[in-house]
């Protein structure tokens, strides 16, 4: 057969020797039809041989939605956590035959409808929404969720005997500040610890260094920074190599959502290490309607280097 144009139902049905709406329930994968293997397989040799690609607009007008999963992902949100959650939902829905858009930084309402109006897409997700609005976690969250990872950092620093521990933060408020903060500070009460400290590391670097020298003048007692993320941390790092502070002999610094560059630092960066990939999975098979069961959180862990 001549290639010229697009590729219809019609080209593959005439390839396969079978009706168009036969062609139909098998691309489309339908399960209330009965198709024999023998006819599926021929079906779909003739697509691939054709090169045949599905209209995606008019099967979305068929189904109600187009095949598409949009992501929302906030500003301040992009790091390991976030890429291995992407990597997990966008595999899953290419499972079953669906695509992921990730949309970075537009979350506003007038933003979202245009996509909505122009794609209608299967589902709309949101990078950590749950806990912007205030989830409250459960005792799984502690075991394995975004509670345990972030409880993670005072655990360490705890364990290797700091009382008096500040969270150096970012210099503008992420969506899931709050969330962080209120875990660390949750973890440090179950441990009998004194409220964290809070202070800001902010850029350029005369500023930082200025800022973690204030802190620790008000508060000498600190032993130990947990920080907001990596970037953070060495920032944090930085500042205290400025201020000839040694690091960890006098003040330890714990980093978070692991980047290469704290294995690159001196001393390299002790972190905290989340793989969320099968929470993407999770969030694919939830729009899609799929079970779950089986599918659960993998905690997060420290990754040890020397500046604890």
């Amino acid at each position: 057969m001549a290639r010229s144009g697009r590729m219809t139902l019609s080209d593959v049905a005439k390839a396969a020797g079978v009706s168009r709406a036969t062609v139909s329930f098998v691309l489309n994968d339908d399960p209330r039809q009965t198709i024999s293997t023998a006819t599926r397989e021929r079906v779909m040799a003739a697509a691939r041989e054709l090169g045949y690609v599905p209209h995606g607009i008019a099967r979305a007008l068929r189904e109600g939605s187009s095949r598409i999963v949009v992501l929302n992902v906030d500003h301040g949100l992009e790091g390991n956590f976030s890429r291995s959650y992407v990597r997990g939902l966008d595999e899953e829905l290419a499972e079953h035959d669906h695509v992921l858009l990730v949309r970075h930084g537009h979350a506003a309402p007038e933003s979202l409808q245009k996509v909505l109006d122009t794609i209608a897409p299967r589902a709309v997700l949101r990078l950590g929404e749950a806990y912007m609005q205030g989830h409250e976690p459960s005792e799984e969250d502690w075991e394995n969720g975004f509670a345990f990872n972030a409880a993670l950092q005072i655990d360490h620093l705890a364990g290797h005997g700091h009382r008096h521990i500040a969270m150096t933060m970012p210099d503008h408020d992420f969506p899931l500040t709050e969330a962080r903060l209120g875990f660390a500070q949750k973890a440090a009460h179950r441990l009998g610890l004194p409220p964290l400290e809070c202070f800001v590391v902010p850029r350029p670097r005369a500023a930082g260094a200025a800022a973690v020298r204030a802190a620790l003048a008000a508060r000498p007692d600190i032993t130990a920074l947990a920080a907001f993320d990596d970037d953070i941390a060495l920032r944090s790092l930085t500042a205290l190599r400025d201020l000839g502070r040694r690091v960890p002999d006098d003040v330890a610094v714990i980093g978070f959502d692991e980047t290469e560059y704290g294995s690159l630092s001196t001393p390299a960066l002790t972190t905290v290490h989340v793989d969320a990939e099968i929470l993407g999975r999770i969030a694919a098979r939830n729009a899609l309607g799929l079970d779950t069961a089986g599918m659960a959180p993998v905690p997060g862990r420290i990754v040890v280097r020397e500046s604890v």
